[in-house]
């Protein structure tokens, strides 16, 4: 009885530890995903901690279950099943050196999504579509990762078949007015428009031109529909 009114008391003070670390962090500048590494961390050492509690109140020596713990450890080991502690390493890494930050849009290991949340284990992703994926740490620690959230613009190309209005220049002028117009197109760096191929009467335009990445997903499409408008009404 003794005991379980222990294991009841431990946990209940390891919940309360772990509330107020939590608000300690939150008063830091701690990165979001790292700070969320080392709660999660806490939390698994304090429950551990209770646990121990628990077995010595039962009378069990505390030296003893370590001393199993070790064997155990070792066990697995040497079973090969070391990918555990090699997860979780990768995990401190990347919660120290922060190669992305919750909600950034990165590839990894073959999967692109948003940042969920970085755990003892696994890296979280969400995909545009919201599907859950779930990367062993280790996986994303040994994999090249593209971060297309990092820096504040980007690039976004298109490439489109236009009606001649005239003249090639002309063509080229409209287009440059449609992409001036659009708040949200960079205007430094400067647009750059390519001829990719002429006809009599059509000419292809490959357009390079710069957003915020808080913009990128949509301006591509954006800036396709208002060409589409205004050739529309020129033609």
């Amino acid at each position: 009885m003794i005991a379980l009114v222990i294991l009841v008391a431990a946990f209940i003070v390891a919940r309360i530890l772990v509330s107020v670390f939590k608000r300690v962090l939150k008063r830091t500048k701690i990165p979001e995903l790292a700070a969320s590494f080392l709660v999660q961390l806490i939390t698994a050492l304090l429950y551990v901690a209770v646990l121990l509690a628990f077995f010595s109140a039962l009378g069990i020596t505390v030296s003893s279950i370590i001393l199993g713990l070790s064997a155990v450890i070792g066990l697995i080991l040497g079973f090969g099943m070391q990918d555990t502690l090699t997860n979780l390493g990768a995990g401190v890494w990347l919660a120290v050196l922060e190669p992305f930050k919750k909600n950034d849009y990165i590839t990894v290991s073959g999967q692109t999504g948003y940042v969920k949340d970085v755990g003892l284990m696994s890296t979280e992703l969400i995909t545009p579509d919201n599907t859950y994926i779930m990367i062993p740490n280790k996986m994303v620690w040994n994999s090249a990762i593209v971060n297309m959230s990092h820096l504040p613009t980007r690039r976004f190309e298109l490439t489109m078949t236009f009606k001649l209005l005239g003249d090639v220049d002309s063509t080229i002028r409209a287009v440059t007015e449609v992409l001036k117009k659009n708040p949200e197109v960079l205007q430094n760096p400067e647009p750059k428009i390519y001829i990719s191929n002429l006809t009599d009467s059509t000419v292809d335009l490959q357009i390079r031109a710069w957003a915020g990445t808080e913009d990128i997903g949509l301006i591509s499409t954006t800036v396709k529909e208002e060409l589409l408008r205004e050739f529309d009404e020129k033609n």
